[in-house]
C-alpha cells in the first residue's frame, strides 16, 4: 500500500517512543511505501485535494532514523490510506484541514480518523455521548456556575475544551483562595469555555488510556500515574506508563463505545478512564503504541496495520 500520513514535523518527533513512528515502522516492514506532509502541505487546484508530500525512508540508527525524498505533489486519493495525526491544538486551521480531508474523501481518499468525526469529537466534550460511565461533568464559561458546582462537589478539576498533554488543568477544592483567578485564567474572563468535572480520587492509581483501534480495545490499557505531588498522570506532565490488562469495567467502557465510534468513522480512538469512569475520548493523535508494546506482548503497531489492510483490501 502507498500511506500518508499528515503529521507534526517529522524532525521533532521522538521516535524511540512515538506511535506515528511505531506505526510507519510497521507499515515499512511489510512492504507498504510511506509518505509524509504537514497540516500546511493540503491544497485544493483545479477542484482537486492535492498534497506536497515527501517520500519517507527509515533508517536503522537510534538518532537519524529517516530520510526524506524531493517533494512530490500528489492527489490524496491516489493513497491507499491517508493517516490524520496532526496534534491538537484544534484550531482553525485544524478545521478547514478536516473541509479538505473531507473534500478529498468525496473523491476517493480513504482518510482514518473520518474527517467528520473529527470536527464532530471534541476530545472532551464527546463524553457527553455516554453519560452512562462519566463521573458528574459541567461545561460553562460562566464563573458563578462553575463555583455552583465546585460547592455541590467540593474537589473538582478545570481544564480547557482544546489543549491536550495535561496542559492547563487544574484541581480545585472548597477553599481555593485563587479561586477567582483560576477561572478567570482558564475561562480568559468568561470568553472561553471549560470543563470541570467531579475530582476522582483513584487517579493515585493512574489515568487508564484505552485503545480502540476499528471498534476493537486493545487488551491493555497504559495507565499514566501521577508523579509525586502531581494531580495529572499524563506522560508530557511527568506521568509514569504503566501497561495493565482491561478491567472488566475497563472492557464494559470500551467495547459498548467501540462499537458507536466505529460506525462513526473513528479507526483509532484513546479511552481516558480514571477508576470506573470515562473522561475523555481522544481521536486526533491518540498515543501509547510503544509503551504498551514493551511492556507486553502486544504488537499495538502490528494490530493497527492489520485492522488498516483490511479497510483497504
Amino acid at each position: 500500500m502507498k500511506i500518508a500520513f499528515i503529521i507534526d514535523p517529522v524532525s521533532q518527533l521522538k521516535a524511540y517512543k512515538d506511535s506515528s513512528v511505531a506505526m510507519m515502522r510497521e507499515a515499512a516492514a511489510r512492504g507498504h511505501t510511506l509518505h509524509v506532509l504537514r497540516q500546511e502541505d493540503m491544497l485544493l487546484h483545479d477542484q482537486q485535494v492535492l498534497a506536497l508530500a515527501k517520500p519517507l525512508h527509515l533508517l536503522h540508527d537510534a538518532e537519524h532514523w529517516y530520510s526524506l525524498g524531493t517533494v512530490e505533489k500528489i492527489a490524496l486519493h491516489q493513497f491507499d490510506a491517508v493517516i490524520m495525526r496532526k496534534d491538537p491544538p484544534f484550531d482553525t486551521e485544524y478545521l478547514y484541514s478536516t473541509h479538505l480531508l473531507e473534500l478529498a474523501t468525496v473523491q476517493g481518499a480513504r482518510v482514518f480518523n473520518r474527517p467528520s468525526a473529527l470536527r464532530d469529537f471534541n476530545e472532551k466534550l464527546a463524553i457527553a455521548r455516554f453519560p452512562q460511565f462519566t463521573a458528574p461533568t459541567l461545561v460553562s464559561c460562566r464563573a458563578e456556575v462553575i463555583k455552583a458546582f465546585l460547592h455541590e462537589h467540593g474537589d473538582i478539576i478545570l481544564k480547557p475544551l482544546d489543549a491536550m498533554g495535561g496542559s492547563e488543568i487544574f484541581r480545585v477544592r472548597s477553599g481555593e483562595v485563587n479561586l477567582n483567578v483560576i477561572i478567570e485564567t482558564l475561562t480568559r474572563l468568561g470568553r472561553r469555555t471549560i470543563m470541570a468535572q467531579r475530582y476522582i480520587p483513584e487517579i493515585s492509581a493512574g489515568d487508564k488510556r484505552i485503545l480502540l483501534i476499528d471498534g476493537v480495545p486493545v487488551p491493555y490499557a497504559l495507565a499514566r500515574i501521577p508523579a509525586e505531588g502531581e494531580t495529572r498522570g499524563n506522560l508530557a506532565a511527568g506521568g509514569r506508563g504503566v501497561a495493565q490488562p482491561l478491567s472488566a469495567r475497563d472492557l464494559e467502557i470500551a467495547t459498548t463505545i467501540g462499537a458507536v465510534l466505529r460506525e462513526l468513522g473513528l479507526f483509532l480512538v484513546g479511552l481516558d478512564v480514571i477508576g470506573d469512569y470515562l473522561t475523555e475520548i481522544n481521536v486526533t493523535s491518540p498515543t501509547g503504541f510503544v509503551e504498551i508494546s514493551l511492556q507486553t506482548d502486544c504488537n499495538v503497531a502490528a494490530l493497527f496495520i492489520d485492522a488498516l489492510e483490511q479497510r483497504c483490501r
